[in-house]
């Protein structure tokens, strides 16, 4: 797979990702640590409509922005690793969502994210605009 196709790809899941936040709050909400409240100082519906935000944002930015292409890929690995408390914390208090019902899954879940963070930044990195391009 070329990056450039790792990129479309990772922007279309961020966003539909994101907009399921604004869709469904609830859902999200089980993933959400307590600690993660008294931390933000927002409650969870805020916690989760806010990383809803975040996931469009970088979608956007990832096909929009082709010159900030390496920052917007290393903020979205930093997403990634800022939201993995979440995934623990799901699998530790086992709660379900769908395609997450299961000790399982919610387990296997977890090895998702380094996966995330290694696709957000091998699919940004390189072919950068050449420099005639450049502003």
């Amino acid at each position: 797979m070329s990056r450039v196709a790792a990129r479309w790809i990772l922007a279309l899941l961020l966003g539909v990702a994101g907009v399921a936040h604004f869709v469904s709050t609830r859902g999200f909400r089980v993933v959400v640590p307590d600690w993660a409240t008294r931390f933000t100082r927002m409650d969870k519906d805020a916690i989760v409509l806010t990383s809803g935000a975040v996931e469009v944002s970088l979608a956007l930015g990832l096909v929009a922005l082709p010159r900030e292409r390496r920052r917007i890929g290393w903020a979205t690995a930093v997403f990634f690793a800022a939201v993995f408390p979440g995934n623990v914390h799901q699998w530790r208090t086992g709660r379900s969502v769908p395609g997450l019902d299961t000790d399982a899954r919610r387990f296997g879940r977890l090895f998702l994210q380094p996966v995330l963070v290694g696709w957000a930044l091998w699919a940004t990195a390189g072919d950068r605009p050449s420099r005639r391009h450049r502003a």
